[in-house]
């Protein structure tokens, strides 16, 4: 018998990330005294364990968690960042202290894609495109941990269709803009998208090849001599840090370790991103994605960042247990500090090494 070989992909990439979701839970069944990753202390632990209490105390009884910062409220790019840090945990729609959080996460953003494929709360969100992406990768983490088949294929089907519309929505220089429609793109949202579509293709979503080649090039093309990203491709001057950093991460996230691109950005990112404050405002996203780049590198600039940035997000925590990030609000910095936090766990493929 014939054997499709996307399907046979997707069935492998499958039962892979079963078998991922299936250790991640053991973490969040796990007694006090577990066994930590490198680099984790107790008192890292304990600080994660506060601001996963915290997520999950604030969670919106439709499955969303909305922002109260000066940003406006973003609940599906909310939703998806805080379900991310949650499935980092350990658990998943099915097992673990939070799989109530992580399901209703899930089925809120199920219900936000429009008949055109976005997956956005139009009413609430001017800039659809940040949050589709972050709820594409949400989503597609969640679709390999997922045991019930009927949710495996609505998901399945969600995500084929956010597909779908974030290829027709890319712009002819590669990128992606604020808006499926505007045709236009800058660097931010594309490292979004970018992200979105691997994570999908981990999980054995078909994603066309074209799109993401495109879209690693709309990267190269905005580089500059020194390995800075530019906010945009036609945009002139230097280069943005922070969207630097993410770029790295996606490159990574293709497999382009020994890309000289790669290692000029990661250069520059580490030079103009100190873990005291940086990033013109956008500190704690932009050390989203420089601990993602250091994490999947490896080896002693891991260790030595870990330990310094976790100090540092340690005297940041509040009492309630969460963090309050570049102004956007709660929900954001709490759930990228503790997705830095938990990455010594590795429960999420797409930030894998």
């Amino acid at each position: 018998m014939r054997v499709d070989r996307t399907e046979a992909g997707a069935r492998c990439a499958l039962t892979t990330l079963a078998l991922l979701a299936s250790l991640a839970a053991l973490r969040a069944q796990d007694p006090v005294g577990e066994l930590l990753p490198k680099g984790v202390t107790q008192e890292i632990s304990s600080a994660i364990d506060r601001g996963l209490a915290f997520l999950a105390r604030t969670q919106n009884r439709d499955g969303s968690w909305r922002n109260t910062g000066g940003y406006g409220s973003y609940p599906t790019a909310m939703t998806a960042l805080a379900g991310m840090a949650m499935i980092g945990s350990g658990s998943t729609p099915t097992r673990g202290r939070y799989f109530l959080n992580v399901r209703r996460a899930t089925d809120y953003l199920i219900r936000c894609q429009g008949a055109e494929g976005t997956i956005s709360s139009l009413a609430e969100e001017g800039r659809s495109m940040y949050g589709h992406g972050f709820s594409t990768m949400f989503l597609a983490e969640v679709y390999g941990m997922e045991e019930d088949r009927r949710r495996q294929q609505v998901l399945h089907d969600v995500l084929t269709k956010a597909v779908q519309l974030t290829a027709r929505s890319q712009s002819r220089a590669g990128g992606w803009l604020y808006s499926p429609d505007q045709n236009g793109d800058e660097g931010s949202v594309t490292v979004t998208q970018i992200q979105a579509l691997r994570a999908c293709r981990n999980a054995g979503i078909l994603v066309p090849t074209k799109t993401i080649d495109n879209a690693v090039k709309y990267i190269r093309d905005s580089a500059n001599p020194d390995g800075s990203i530019r906010y945009s491709i036609n945009s002139g001057g230097g280069g943005r840090p922070p969207i630097t950093a993410a770029a790295v991460a996606v490159l990574y996230n293709a497999g382009r370790y020994d890309d000289p691109l790669a290692e000029k950005a990661l250069e520059y990112s580490k030079k103009t991103l100190p873990i005291n404050g940086s990033g013109n405002g956008h500190h704690y996203y932009a050390q989203l994605y420089l601990a993602q780049s250091l994490w999947q590198r490896g080896g002693t600039d891991w260790d030595e960042y870990y330990a310094a940035m976790a100090r540092w997000l340690l005297g940041q925590q509040q009492r309630d247990g969460s963090w309050v990030g570049d102004g956007v609000g709660s929900t954001y910095g709490t759930a990228i500090a503790l997705t830095i936090l938990q990455l010594p766990y590795a429960y999420l493929p797409i930030y894998q090494r």
